[in-house]
């Protein structure tokens, strides 16, 4: 693809994108969550819309979305440029408002895309939604404001993906971090690791979990993302924490994401097809990762507040707040 982050959507319906920008602050403790959406469902009109969360330490997380007609949205390829309402997106930054929030972030590209579903399935049209990264290691600089609250960042780490399909999957864990120390303090610079595990509903029950990891380590790029390899890494997620092993010929990754339940924000996803889906997302959770060589420990990391989760299931998650319904 010229561009992993070239618009999708063909104008016909059953269809839904998802741009995104993760990022954490060291400085401050606050985490971000920018999202530039569209949704053409199989019946009504299609839109597009704007979602901005934070997760302030001390403070209630914020959750914010507004919603415009799809004639709001417009897309160039290349050079990548996408605009929803008066915001905009492209490959060096995003800028836009909603709701008494802001944005205005720039960043320059550093490593190369990471594609999470394999070439094969992709190109078969086999998954309902496609995840990739084209950017995922970034240093983003600029000001958000939100709540009554203007934040500077300087080089705070994040990544920017995109995703798109026909319908979302029953269950998922996600998880990115690119902020790592070692367990002796020191930086880990050009580490990151972003990794979903799924279920599906296939043949009248969920089949799953099915577990693609990507990142880099010590120089080198980790792709475990064959469709017999997604299948066999270990998985095991719930609101709150992932376990995962993911293998990548003889290198191994296993990590451990917790999050704090009152540090999460709580919105609501649309299916083209109706369905709705409920995901529970925060950008401060804890992150710890030992990466094997063989039989050979090369590497422990950990990101405390820094890493970034989701959680989500096809019915809300009694006693925790939706923010946007």
């Amino acid at each position: 693809m010229a561009n992993w982050n070239a618009l999708q959507w063909d104008g016909d319906p059953g269809h839904y994108e998802v741009y995104y920008l993760t990022v954490t602050d060291r400085a401050s403790g606050v985490g971000l969550w920018i999202r530039y959406t569209m949704l053409a469902p199989l019946r009504g009109a299609p839109t597009c819309s704007l979602w901005l969360a934070a997760m302030d330490p001390g403070r209630a997380a914020v959750g914010l979305k507004s919603s415009y007609p799809a004639s709001e949205l417009v897309a160039e390829a290349d050079p990548f440029e996408l605009g929803v309402h008066d915001a905009t997106l492209n490959d060096h930054g995003m800028s836009g408002s909603l709701d008494g929030a802001s944005w205005d972030l720039g960043w320059e590209p550093r490593l190369p895309a990471a594609e999470h579903v394999h070439p094969l399935l992709r190109r078969a049209r086999l998954a309902k939604t496609v995840l990739v990264l084209p950017h995922p290691d970034l240093a983003v600089t600029g000001r958000v404001s939100f709540d009554g609250r203007d934040l500077r960042l300087e080089g705070a780490r994040g990544a920017q993906a995109h995703l798109w399909g026909s319908k979302h999957a029953a269950r998922w864990a996600w998880a990115h971090c690119n902020d790592f120390e070692s367990v002796d303090g020191e930086p880990r610079p050009d580490c990151y690791v972003d990794g979903v595990s799924v279920f599906v509903p296939r043949f009248g029950r969920e089949l799953g979990p099915s577990t693609p990891v990507v990142g880099r380590f010590g120089g080198q790029d980790f792709r475990s993302t064959g469709p017999v390899r997604v299948a066999r890494n270990a998985s095991v997620f719930g609101l709150t924490s992932w376990h995962l092993k993911a293998a990548d010929g003889d290198r191994r990754v296993i990590a451990a994401i917790e999050a704090d339940r009152d540090a999460m924000v709580g919105v609501t996803y649309h299916d083209p097809d109706g369905e709705r889906a409920y995901c529970y997302n925060t950008e401060t959770a804890s992150m710890r990762v030992r990466v094997w060589d063989g039989d050979r420990l090369v590497d422990e990391l950990t990101a405390p507040g820094r890493a970034h989760f989701e959680y989500a299931q096809r019915d809300p998650v009694p006693g925790l707040e939706l923010q946007v319904a």
